[in-house]
């Protein structure tokens, strides 16, 4: 029904005010309607804290009959808050109308059966795709064991990331440095290879003017190379070194400084990416944004393990001793060319910015 798609839409807005603070939980919204009106509303503010259903419950004492819109299935197990499932049943919710179904094992339809058996009318695949933008990372989480990748790069007209010597502030304007803060803010965790935090000592964090989770940190160092000093430390969260060296010292030296070390298997004498990634999923990391340099970024192109590319595109010219995007020494004759396929292109500012899968 149109109605519903409608009311769906305002719930999936909702949702979105929890897009930099619900982490490890899925993003949801909820809108209760009686009588062709808008009785409540509700979403998921942060782990731990109530559920959209339950927030949007809340708001009002009479809800028998009402049509919840509900963007994720709603919950039926115990975990840190009770079923949601239960308050809607208990709420005496007529109908309830869900975007999508929740990809967790713990639910997966049993949320949507429990209301059903409870003689509540269940309709679910509104604006579905829509629910699924909103949890990329949560979903193939739940559903293949790894975080949704986005990596970011900034290049020059001529696809140069820097200059030879390695200077790169500023390639792209302010406006397109603001939405690169929007995109950690959105990310579940920020990673970065060892190169790059010896060059820039990069801070990592997510500055933006609203409330914000702030990402985990992370940094691949297959030698553990890290300074115990690097400025990272000192920030708000958790900060990760994800290593293959065995050195017990080094390991110990950096965990007295304030990082976490984890050793994870090595592939040719360097971090088995594919480990690494399976590692931050098992540590309840829905989405991943990489910042790097042309080798990592070469590394995972090869291994194919990045979802989503972000690339903002300045109007500036860095000539032909530049550095450049990605560095695939075994990429030689075109038939072993790399396509990535054009999802989105915007202007922000004075740059263009191009978003691939």
């Amino acid at each position: 029904m149109k109605q519903d798609s409608l009311y769906m839409a305002k719930a999936i807005a909702l949702a979105k005010k929890g897009r930099y603070t619900t982490d490890p939980n899925p993003r949801v919204g909820c809108i209760l309607v009686k009588d062709h009106k808008i009785i409540a509303e509700g979403w998921h503010k942060k782990a731990g804290q109530g559920h959209a259903e339950v927030n949007a419950l809340k708001q009002v004492s009479d809800t028998k009959g009402s049509t919840a819109y509900v963007t994720l299935e709603p919950c039926s197990h115990y975990g840190k808050t009770p079923p949601c499932c239960e308050a809607l049943i208990k709420a005496n919710v007529a109908r309830v109308v869900v975007a999508m179904q929740d990809p967790n094992p713990l639910v997966a339809g049993q949320g949507l059966k429990k209301l059903q058996q409870a003689g509540v009318d269940v309709c679910c695949g509104v604006l579905e795709e829509d629910a699924k933008l909103l949890n990329q990372g949560f979903i193939k989480r739940m559903t293949k064991g790894l975080p949704f990748i986005r990596s970011k790069l900034a290049m020059s007209l001529d696809g140069r990331t820097a200059m030879a010597s390695g200077e790169s502030q500023w390639i792209t304007g302010k406006e397109s440095r603001q939405d690169v803060q929007r995109l950690r803010a959105a990310s579940s965790a920020i990673l970065t290879g060892i190169n790059t935090v010896l060059a820039d000592d990069p801070s990592l964090n997510a500055r933006v003017e609203r409330d914000v989770l702030q990402p985990i940190r992370i940094v691949l160092d297959s030698q553990l190379q890290m300074p115990c000093d690097a400025k990272m430390r000192l920030l708000e969260g958790r900060c990760l070194i994800l290593t293959c060296s065995k050195d017990k010292i080094k390991k110990q030296f950096l965990e007295q400084a304030g990082f976490e070390v984890f050793v994870l298997a090595e592939l040719k004498e360097r971090l088995d990416l594919t480990a690494v990634f399976l590692f931050l999923a098992k540590q309840q990391i829905n989405e991943v944004l990489v910042e790097t340099g042309a080798i990592l970024n070469g590394a995972l192109l090869e291994a194919g393990l990045v979802d989503e590319w972000v690339i903002y595109m300045a109007t500036v010219i860095l000539g032909d001793k530049g550095r450049g995007l990605f560095n695939i020494p075994t990429l030689q004759i075109m038939a072993d060319k790399k396509e990535l396929h054009l999802k989105q292109n915007r202007q922000v500012g004075n740059d263009l910015k191009l978003t691939f899968s």
